[in-house]
Parts: C-alpha cells; sequence; structure tokens
C-alpha cells in the first residue's frame, strides 16, 4: 500500500455530491419549466422553451463531470463553476419572468452556491493539482 497516497477530502466528497444533486435537481426543473410552456402567454412559449431545455443542458453537462471532480480533475471544477454560473443566470431568469418555480430556485440557488464554496475552499483547492501530481484513482 502506498503510504504517500493522499486520500480524498471530506470537502472533495461533499463537492462530489453537491455536484450530482444540483445536476440531477436541474434536469428534474428544468423539465418542469419546460412542462410550464403550457401555462403560459403565446408570446411566451419560446423563450419558457428555450430556458426549461437550457436548465436540462446544463443539468446534464453538471452530471457528466462529477467523477472529474471525484478525481481531482481542474478542468471539470473549472466546467462545474462555469456551468453553475450558466445554470444561476437561468434561474434568475426564470424567477424574474416566472412565479411558479420560485422556491425550487432558490433551493437550487442555494445548493449551487454551496457547491462552489465547497470547491474554492483552501481544503477542497489543494486536491485539485496537475494531473501529473494527481492522485492514482486506482492505485490501492
Amino acid at each position: 500500500m502506498n503510504q504517500h497516497h493522499v486520500g480524498r477530502p471530506v470537502a472533495v466528497t461533499l463537492a462530489v455530491v453537491l455536484v450530482s444533486l444540483t445536476g440531477a435537481y436541474n434536469v428534474v426543473l428544468g423539465i418542469l419549466v419546460l412542462l410550464s410552456r403550457y401555462d403560459v402567454a403565446d408570446d411566451d412559449v419560446l423563450a419558457v422553451s428555450l430556458i426549461g431545455a437550457g436548465i436540462i443542458l446544463f443539468g446534464l453537462l453538471t452530471l457528466a463531470v462529477a467523477s472529474g471532480i471525484a478525481r481531482g480533475s481542474r478542468l471539470s471544477r473549472l466546467l462545474v463553476t462555469v456551468y453553475i454560473g450558466i445554470q444561476l443566470t437561468l434561474h434568475v431568469i426564470t424567477i424574474v419572468t416566472s412565479d411558479t418555480w420560485d422556491g425550487l430556485l432558490f433551493v437550487q440557488i442555494a445548493l449551487q452556491i454551496a457547491l462552489l464554496v465547497v470547491l474554492w475552499t483552501p481544503l477542497g483547492s489543494r486536491y485539485f493539482r496537475s494531473r501529473d501530481t494527481a492522485p492514482d484513482p486506482f492505485a490501492p
């Protein structure tokens, strides 16, 4: 057994859980927003459809990089940060344009902000290093 192998910090494990949770939650929210297009004025159908589809897309993209976060990938951490930034923008637009999903969106915004805080805290940040010095995920 490698004595120098450093385990994944609790902050990073929490980040992986939050990435998975927020990604899945975004897919569900996106579907709900997309389905709400049947309850809006005809002029708003396209906008609501695009916002819902965008929330679903970035939720799926967030889920796709969760394993990279677990492995300490700097690129995955950057991608999650960009995806969360886009999702936060979509959530704010949804809150401004619709009153239907405000409560669910505020919960998601809080989860996403918590995720960003966990990803970028010093304890979690030390785990994300270049691929050459990152711990081998397959090492015993």
